[in-house]
Order: C-alpha cells, then structure tokens, then sequence
C-alpha cells in the first residue's frame, strides 16, 4: 500500500528492475500475456527495456473487434502469437453456465447449484456476513436469486479458465516459459488480494508468474501508455485530460469479453451489452436471444431491451 503511493517515476523504474529481476531468473524464457489496452503498454514497455524478442501471446479471438486490431498493430511491430481458446463462449455457457456478479460469487453460487459434503463450508461461510472471504459472500438479494430460490440458468466463473488461462498455461508448459502479466493491485477484487499476498514476482510450486505493474494505479497505466506510444483501441476512445488535470479514457474505462457479466449489475447505461448492440447488432441478438442472455439480465434485474434513452433510470437488481 506504501509502494502504491510512489510517485510515477519510482514505480516506472521499479517495474523495469521487477521485470529485469524475473527475466534473468527465468534465464530469459518469459512471455506476456496480451488482452487490452494495460497489457499492450506492458508488451511496449518490455520490448524497449527488456528484450525485444519476447513473444506476446494472446487469444485474439475473445477480443472486441478493435482490440483484434491492436493486436494485429502489435505483431507488426514485434513477435506476436495467437492461441485458440479451449472451449468456445458458446460451449462455455452451454456446459457450465453464465458469468454474473462476479468470479468468487459465479463459484459459490455455482456450489450452490451442485451442492456436495466437500463444499459445503465454503457455501455456508458465503451465507455467513462474520466468516468466510469477502469475495464469496452473496447478499441478502443475491441469496434470494440463487439459494432460496432456483434460477433458471446454471451460473459458472470458468469461462476465463477455458477460454484464457487454460491456453496461456498449455502455451507456458509447451514452451517452458514463465508468463508476464500486466495486473495491478488498485483494480481490486481477487487480483489486489492475490497481489498483494505474493508481490510483484512470484515463484511457487505450480505458477511462476510476473505482474510488474503491480502497484500501478489507473492514472500510471494511463501516463505509461502515453509514453509508450501505446495504439488505444477504438472501444476504449482517447486517453485525455479531464478538468482536474487526471487522464482517463473517453470510452471504456475496461474491456472483457463480449459475452462476459462480471459486474453488469454495477454499470450505468449505456452499458457494455448496450455498446454491443450499437457496435454489432446481429452479435448482440445471438446473445441476447438465442443465448438466452436476455431472460439473465432480467432475472437479476438489468435493463437492455428498450434502448438507454428510453429510460430514464437504471434498475439494478440491488
């Protein structure tokens, strides 16, 4: 928490030296792992002061359209390969069920619908507000939707695992090389616990890994992307000043999949399967209806049928 309040050079050239010290440590076999606009200004930043042969890896396929094109500005630029997802968004939702909420409460509340003796503490700790990790307990509403009563749709955190982790960790293991990742601990969640706990670089018994932005707050990542001249995809906008003198992106602030709902619940509208809608309406219809995204949002209490300007107020299911 101290180092997060370095000022932007500091934690600039602390992130070169974690890099460094990770780099010769794996004698060179590293890679970075590639999604937005964060991990791009980590792959500039690597390639100019660490080593410029260093792959960027990626699952392109997941990506907004105008990510994909970054992505494609990257492999101009240095090496750059694409990975196939494991299991397709389709297959994902199909066999295991949707994103909601979030990924520690999609986990418990996926307990929750295939309940057994071996999770049973962790399902009741989610009900208890005195015991068990903040990330997984569910709130008096979030108990109504899915424990009291039984939703209509299976709920599930492990499209990430299908779709990202488990190709990145396929191309580590084939490759024998350690991943580099631009996560910071100021986006909260799991990551700023798991940060946090086991610092910038971490060698462990199943994951070596490397997250030199670690202590990065939103407004760092924003003035090193300015610096590395890093290409902004056209969903995030422009990086700009505001009034008060802080950058910010005049789109969206994080991207994800398009068909994820991790925290839907928390935007206001125009939200990102409002932006999908303007951006792709055949894709969004696919989700919306034949995917039965739809009946989800409604379920939790999301609008997305009448268009944002036809309303006044959002309704959140909380």
């Amino acid at each position: 928490m101290a180092m997060q309040k370095w000022d932007y050079e500091d934690k600039v050239a602390h992130a070169e030296d974690r890099c460094w010290s990770f780099y010769k440590k794996m004698g060179g076999k590293v890679f970075v792992s590639v999604g937005g606009l964060d991990s791009a200004t980590l792959t500039l930043f690597l390639w100019k002061y660490i080593d410029p042969d260093i792959p960027a890896v990626s699952v392109s396929s997941l990506e907004h359209k105008s990510i994909q094109q970054m992505h494609r500005q990257l492999a101009e630029m240095g090496p750059f390969e694409y990975l196939m997802p494991e299991k397709s968004k389709v297959e994902v939702i199909k066999e295991f069920g949707y994103p909601v909420i979030s990924k520690g409460k999609a986990m418990v509340i996926e307990m929750w619908q295939n309940p057994t003796k071996r999770n049973l503490k962790t399902r009741l700790q989610s009900l208890n507000s005195d015991g068990g990790s903040h990330k997984f307990k569910l709130n008096k509403k979030e108990q109504s939707l899915f424990v009291t009563h039984n939703s209509p749709f299976k709920v599930s955190n492990k499209c990430c695992y299908y779709m990202k982790e488990k190709p990145c960790d396929r191309y580590a293991k084939h490759t024998g090389r350690a991943v580099i990742m631009g996560l910071m601990a100021s986006e909260g969640g799991q990551r700023e616990k798991a940060l946090m706990k086991h610092g910038c670089n971490f060698y462990g018994k199943t994951v070596t890994r490397s997250c030199p932005f670690a202590i990065f707050s939103r407004q760092d990542i924003l003035r090193l992307a300015l610096d590395m001249k890093t290409p902004v995809p056209a969903i995030y906008g422009e990086i700009k000043h505001q009034p008060d003198g802080t950058l910010e992106t005049t789109k969206a602030k994080r991207t994800g999949c398009t068909m994820c709902g991790f925290g839907i619940h928390m935007e206001k509208r125009p939200h990102r399967f409002d932006r999908l809608r303007e951006e792709s309406p055949k894709e969004w219809h696919f989700w919306m209806y034949t995917m039965g995204w739809g009946k989800v949002l409604n379920y939790i209490g999301v609008a997305w049928e009448n268009r944002p300007e036809q309303q006044g107020r959002l309704i959140t299911y909380i």
